[in-house]
C-alpha cells in the first residue's frame, strides 16, 4: 500500500473538488482494511473514489481518500457459468475487453465505459432496455470492507440484506473491493439511428421500447425533432461501421464539431435555437453492426453537467411536455439534447427502478453555461411525478424527500447503521441524501 499527503481531486466534469488529508492506494484487500482502520483511529472519515464520473459530490473526500486503481484481487472467468470476478477498481472498459477474450459480454451497458465497476454499481448506473435492469442487477456477489474493518462477502444466499443494500450503496455501507458479475455469451448488435418527430415517438412509446432490445431517443430543445437510437441482437457482424464513418460521426461530428457549436452557443446564446435546429436536421440515418460493448459505448469529450430522473414509465409524456415548457421559459438557453432511456423493475433497495418499470429523462448543460434554474425546475416536475434522482447526477433532494420515494429506505438505513456505526464513510453528499 502506498500513501500520500494532501491531494487535490476533481471529477470529470470539473464541478466537484476536494483535498483529502491523506490519499491511500491499496494493493490488497488487507490494505483496504488497514486504510479504514487507520482513518477510524485518526478520527477521520474515508471515501473510496473511482474514475470521477459522478456529477454529485458522492466521491468527495475531505478526510482520507482511498484510490482503488491499484487494488489487486484474483480475476476469475467461469465461462461455463458465465461469471466473472474482478477487483472493484477495474474499469468497465477493461472488464469488457476481458470478457470479449473469453467469448462473454455484459448483458447491457450505458454509453460510457470509463467508470470503475464499484462506482458504476454504487450510483445505479444503467443503460437502456425495457426488459433489463441497471448494471447492479447483474451482480451475483460482492465483497466489501465495513466501517469497522470487517471483510464481508455478500450474495443472494449470504448476508442477503447487505447484498440488497450494497449493490446500489452510495459507498455508505462499505468499500467495495471485489465484484462477481453475471454475464452472457458475447453478442453482436445492429444499431439503427434515425431522426424523426417527437410526436411520432410519443404517439406509441411501446412500439419503441417493447419491440427493440435497447431503445433511446434524444430530443433537441426548441425543436420538435428527436434522434432515435435502437440496438438489437443479430447473429452476425455483417455490416461493420467503416473506420472513416465511425471517426466522422462519433469523433468529429459528435465531439469536435459539437464542441465548437457549444462554444458558439455559449458565446452567443441567441444562436442556441438555431444550433439545435441545425443539429437535429444534420443528423442522418445510419445502420451498422458491431461487438456489443463497442456499440453501447461511445467517446464523450465535450464536458457538460447533468441531472437524470427515473420516472414511472407512464409519466414520460407528461414529464416531457412540462420539460418543453420549462426550456421555453428559461432566461438562458440550453445547448444539449435531452436523453430518454428505459429500464425494467428490480428489487435493489436504492435502485431508481425499485419495484417499477422506468423511463429516464436526462437533462444536460454545457460547462460554463447557467444550469441550476433549469435543473431545479425539472426536478420539481419529476418529484411531483414520483421521480427518483440518479445518485451520480446533480439533484437537490434530501433524506426526508427521498425516504418517501424508496419503500426500503429505512431498511437501507438499518444496514448502514450496523456496518458503519461511526459514520466513517460520511461526506457532505451522504449527509444530504441519507441523514434526516
Amino acid at each position: 500500500m502506498t500513501t500520500g499527503t494532501t491531494a487535490t481531486w476533481s471529477n470529470w466534469a470539473g464541478n466537484q473538488h476536494s483535498t483529502a488529508l491523506l490519499t491511500v492506494r491499496p494493493r490488497s484487500v488487507s490494505d483496504v482494511v488497514e486504510a479504514v482502520r487507520q482513518a477510524a483511529a485518526a478520527g477521520r472519515t474515508v471515501r473510496a473514489t473511482g474514475s470521477g464520473h459522478s456529477f454529485t459530490a458522492a466521491a468527495v473526500a475531505d478526510g482520507h481518500r482511498i484510490d482503488l486503481a491499484a487494488l489487486k484481487t484474483d480475476v476469475t472467468v467461469d465461462v461455463a457459468r458465465r461469471l466473472v470476478t474482478v477487483p472493484a477498481g477495474m474499469t468497465l472498459h477493461t472488464i469488457n475487453d476481458l470478457l470479449a477474450q473469453h467469448g462473454l459480454a455484459m448483458p447491457n451497458l450505458g454509453d460510457i465505459d470509463a467508470q470503475t465497476i464499484a462506482g458504476a454499481l454504487s450510483t445505479g448506473t444503467h443503460g437502456t432496455g425495457a426488459e433489463l435492469g441497471c448494471l447492479s442487477t447483474f451482480v451475483a456477489g460482492l465483497t466489501l470492507v465495513t466501517g469497522t474493518g470487517e471483510v464481508l462477502r455478500c450474495s443472494a444466499e449470504q448476508n442477503r440484506d447487505v447484498f440488497d443494500a450494497a449493490r446500489v450503496g452510495l459507498g455508505a455501507v462499505g468499500v467495495l473491493v471485489e465484484v462477481t458479475l453475471r454475464c452472457v455469451d458475447a453478442f453482436v448488435l445492429r444499431a439503427h439511428e434515425r431522426p424523426t418527430a417527437l410526436a411520432e415517438v410519443l404517439d406509441d412509446l411501446p412500439a419503441l421500447h417493447d419491440t427493440h432490445d435497447h431503445a433511446e431517443f434524444y430530443w433537441f430543445p426548441y425543436t420538435d425533432r428527436v434522434q432515435i437510437k435502437t440496438n438489437d441482437r443479430v447473429p452476425a457482424d455483417d455490416r461493420p461501421l467503416p473506420g472513416w464513418r465511425g471517426w466522422l460521426d462519433d469523433e468529429f461530428l459528435s465531439n469536435t464539431v459539437f464542441a465548437g457549436a457549444c462554444r458558439l452557443g455559449r458565446a452567443v446564446p441567441a444562436l442556441a435555437p438555431t444550433i439545435s435546429a441545425v443539429s437535429a436536421r444534420a443528423l442522418t440515418e445510419r445502420t451498422y453492426t458491431g461487438r456489443s460493448d463497442r456499440v453501447f459505448c461511445t467517446p464523450r469529450r465535450v464536458r457538460f453537467l447533468e441531472m437524470e430522473y427515473g420516472l414511472p414509465r407512464e409519466a414520460l409524456p407528461t414529464a416531457l411536455a412540462e420539460l418543453r415548457r420549462i426550456v421555453d421559459r428559461l432566461p438562458f438557453k440550453v445547448l444539449f439534447p435531452v436523453e430518454v432511456r428505459f429500464t425494467a423493475a428490480d428489487d435493489i433497495w436504492l435502485s431508481h427502478s425499485y419495484g417499477r418499470d422506468s423511463a429516464y429523462i436526462a437533462v444536460h448543460q454545457y460547462v460554463g453555461m447557467p444550469y441550476e434554474p433549469y435543473f431545479r425546475a425539472f426536478e420539481q416536475v419529476a418529484t411531483e411525478l414520483g421521480g427518483r434522482p440518479h445518485w451520480g447526477k446533480l439533484h437537490w433532494r434530501n433524506a426526508e424527500s427521498l425516504a418517501s420515494a424508496y419503500p426500503r429506505f429505512a431498511d437501507f438505513q438499518s444496514v448502514r447503521a450496523r456496518l458503519d456505526p461511526s459514520r466513517i464513510f460520511q461526506n457532505p453528499y451522504l449527509s444530504q441524501v441519507l441523514d434526516a
